[in-house]
């Protein structure tokens, strides 16, 4: 080997190894929290990635927490991360939501939800279609979807009370997605024969924390290609409706083309679709896990099931037409309910972390997080931390017992907090409280199967979760229970009738 072809191999091992010294001690004007950057380009993905069966924090987070406290960096698919287990720096960032910090995530993630969803929007825009959606899902619009809920939920308990068993993250899912289409865009699934928009959302659900490596076969890229389909029927029902205007607002559909038609609007149909997969995505697949979380918790202790029948057996007792269906009143008066919900959306972290990006450099704690770093809040860690919880890995819903319970805080971060806490959070909850009180009132149930958590980081339940739902007394359910005479509930029975 020659002179030249040696000093060329030495340049190269020079330059390889400054840019993995660069890479593993990044350039910083302050002091960089501690942690590792892991290997070059890839980081610590596969550790972030890696399965975990416990309620308690990921043994990625957990293990460096002991090892560099609360705020540290490491690197997921190419990006530096700042990791914040901490509940001040977790308020100080969506207290400065638009200032300091805005809402950010990985490239892989925007691939998935597309580059025009909600949470690539900011300042204006985000507001505008913040506005937007809580004109759907606003407390005056919720009020009106008691009756639509209701009819749902008893339509589908009772069919699954007609079954051997029924797998219930399959079920509740297939039921509010069916909802929340219909709220939506009017979806009939059974116009729509040759393909169903459920199913490509399955597809895209089951790759969706997935280690993103798009080849023929991988979770990923089956992932991608149920957005796919479904981005197309969404845009295929847009185009048809366009054709074929109705003459009154019915759905989000035909508000949305409202909007884009009006002069100067900054409406575009990229962000109607993309919104409109997410707005879906996000109203069916979260509560349906947390709904299947409920039960099995319902399942397990007998004395919150006590408690929680108690309470809604008494809001029938108390009501002066015993064929009336829940009123907005009613909901709201469900205290052990609203405890027994936030202790399950606390223990479930369906949202393993919240992403921001840091719009200049800034100092906490002594640590300095540079301009354009990445920062992911990690609500488990705050959910679990014993300081604030006592035994954190218990299920406890008398925790919540004189506590607010339907506010962000440093402490509660379950559906995010400041200007992005989510918008759909009231929905979920009333979707979640309607079917709890049509089950503990009418049904009894037994596990057969399944049950069993796995998180990747996400939740799953990979043997599903099959229950045999069987009615209580019959005659006395007749009596008391009936909700049929109501006219508003009467009304809805097209949407399933």
């Amino acid at each position: 080997m020659g002179p030249i072809a040696l000093c060329i191999g030495a340049l190269l091992i020079i330059s390889l190894t400054h840019w993995v010294y660069r890479w593993r001690n990044p350039r910083c004007n302050g002091k960089l929290p501690p942690g590792s950057m892991g290997l070059p380009l890839l980081g610590e993905t596969l550790q972030f990635f890696a399965r975990n069966t416990s309620f308690d924090i990921s043994p990625f987070i957990k293990k460096r927490m002991e090892r560099y406290g609360p705020i540290f960096r490491t690197s997921l698919v190419g990006q530096p991360l700042i990791v914040s287990t901490d509940p001040d720096l977790n308020y100080f960032i969506f207290q400065q939501e638009g200032q300091l910090f805005q809402s950010w995530y990985p490239e892989t993630f925007t691939e998935i939800f597309g580059r025009q969803n909600a949470s690539t929007l900011h300042g204006f825009m985000y507001k505008y279609v913040k506005s937007m959606v809580l004109n759907l899902f606003g407390h005056e619009s919720l009020k009106k979807m008691i009756p639509e809920i209701e009819l749902a939920v008893c339509t589908n308990l009772k069919r699954w009370s007609s079954q051997h068993t029924v797998e219930l993250k399959d079920g509740t899912a297939s039921m509010i997605f069916d909802l929340t289409a219909n709220k939506l865009i009017s979806y009939d699934p059974e116009k729509y024969t040759s393909e169903n928009l459920l199913n490509n959302f399955v597809a895209f659900i089951q790759g969706l924390i997935s280690f993103p490596l798009n080849i023929p076969g991988t979770s990923y890229h089956k992932c991608l290609q149920g957005r796919k389909k479904a981005m197309r029927m969404l845009k295929d029902m847009l185009e048809e409706r366009r054709a074929n205007p109705r003459k009154h607002q019915v759905d989000f559909f035909d508000y949305v083309l409202e909007e884009l038609v009006k002069e100067n609007t900054i409406l575009t149909e990229a962000i109607a679709l993309d919104l409109m997969f997410v707005l879906l995505f996000a109203s069916f697949e979260t509560t349906s896990l947390a709904l299947t979380l409920a039960t099995k918790f319902l399942s397990d202790h007998p004395l919150v099931l006590k408690e929680l029948t108690e309470e809604h057996e008494a809001i029938l007792r108390r009501r002066e037409n015993v064929g009336s269906g829940l009123t907005w009143e009613e909901y709201k008066s469900m205290t052990f309910t609203f405890q027994f919900i936030n202790e399950t959306i606390r223990l479930a972290n369906i949202a393993p972390g919240i992403f921001r990006k840091a719009l200049r450099e800034i100092k906490f704690k002594g640590y300095t997080i540079p301009a354009d770093w990445a920062i992911m809040v990690c609500p488990p860690a705050v959910h679990l931390n014993p300081d604030k919880y006592k035994d954190p890995l218990n299920f406890n819903p008398w925790r919540w017992k004189g506590m607010e319970l339907n506010v962000a805080s440093k402490q509660f971060m379950a559906f995010g907090g400041g200007m992005r806490f989510c918008v759909g959070a009231d929905f979920s909850k009333v979707q979640m409280a309607v079917f709890l009180h049509h089950l503990v009132t009418k049904y009894r149930w037994q596990a057969i199967r399944g049950g069993d958590i796995v998180r990747t980081p996400g939740l799953q339940f990979p043997n599903g979760f099959h229950i045999q739902i069987s009615e209580k007394n019959k005659q006395q359910e007749t009596k008391s229970n009936s909700i049929l005479p109501n006219p508003d509930y009467a009304q809805a029975t097209h949407l399933y009738g």
